[in-house]
């Protein structure tokens, strides 16, 4: 099937054609409800969406999911080679080497030429990444925003392009940005316990201050895989916040072309229902990991293959 899509990308060249396997092979082993999505699009989107999974999910092994793990300096250096690599200082190498790196770069490079992605928006990727190297509280939901632009909603704008737009695409940016934000808060609620084992918080620390809860707290949490009835309010107040922003980037289904709406709505459905997970069971989150059975993801895709497969039917794809 790789061979087909790549086929009606326009994706020729051998060595691209290597690069853009490699990338749904990272995005099919991962990205479980991602990839799922990106099966709803037509077939002459899916590789380059693969290609910015692959980005993506590089830039975070990086940090956090190498074997044997880095200590901070090897990920720092690591870190600036991938960004170095990217953006032109090791191109050229990148067109002869077959490593991991070299293939996925290849290929996001060979994607962000193809649909005018933004430099820039790869460029504040990047900087969040280094972020999470130094940072690891938020005071506030302005600095967690700050970091969630680079880690979340360039994600949505570098898709945009991909996806296409019924109208200007500058009008859709928003809801794109906001959907990428909806998805980065519903991990870092499911997360939380997780987070703490890698020193992280990601949930700004004035607002779960409102409710007496702070990072010993939570630390006691983790510890006694219990959810102490403080950080549950806390956790609800989030919960109730993140719950806005879908229904925000909700509206913007509708702006995206026909064919792209299936792809989109069902990540949003999946990706929300892990929200309704966490309040089912209520706000367990230190002693369980929320999930969306397979059994629902199948049937929610299901029906939205049927939606993409009339959308590209009736020749709107």
């Amino acid at each position: 099937m790789i061979h087909s899509e790549l086929d009606a990308a326009g994706v020729s060249q051998p060595r691209l054609r290597d690069a853009y396997r490699r990338c749904r092979q990272l995005n099919a082993r991962h990205g479980r409800t991602f990839f799922l999505a990106t099966r709803l699009l037509a077939p002459a989107q899916r590789p380059a969406v693969h290609a910015l999974y692959g980005f993506a999910r590089l830039a975070d092994d990086i940090l956090d999911d190498l074997d044997p793990p880095l200590d901070k300096a090897a990920k720092t250096t690591m870190l600036q080679r991938f960004s170095d690599r990217f953006f032109e200082n090791g191109a050229r190498d990148d067109d002869k080497t077959d490593d991991e790196m070299g293939l996925v770069l290849a290929a996001v490079r060979h994607t962000a030429a193809m649909y005018g992605i933004d430099q820039q928006l790869f460029s504040d990727f990047l900087t969040s990444m280094r972020m999470d190297l130094t940072i690891t509280d938020y005071p506030d939901r302005a600095s967690l925003n700050t970091y969630m632009h680079g880690s979340a909603e360039v994600i949505g704008l570098e898709l945009l392009p991909v996806l296409g737009t019924v109208g200007p695409r500058n009008e859709a940016a928003p809801y794109a940005a906001a959907l990428g934000k909806a998805f980065q808060l519903t991990n870092f609620l499911r997360d939380v316990d997780e987070d703490l084992t890698r020193e992280r918080v990601y949930l700004p620390a004035d607002e779960l201050a409102a409710f007496d809860v702070d990072r010993d707290l939570l630390t006691w949490c983790h510890v006694n895989r219990r959810t102490d009835p403080r950080v549950r309010s806390a956790l609800a107040a989030q919960h109730h916040v993140t719950r806005g922003i879908y229904r925000f980037a909700g509206d913007g289904v509708q702006m995206l072309v026909p064919w792209s709406r299936p792809c989109v709505a069902t990540a949003l459905t999946l990706y929300s229902e892990i929200l309704d997970r966490i309040e089912a069971s209520d706000f367990a989150v230190f002693s369980q990991r929320a999930s969306v059975g397979t059994a629902r993801r199948m049937q929610v895709a299901g029906g939205a293959l049927i939606q993409a497969w009339r959308a590209r039917r009736d020749g709107v794809a």
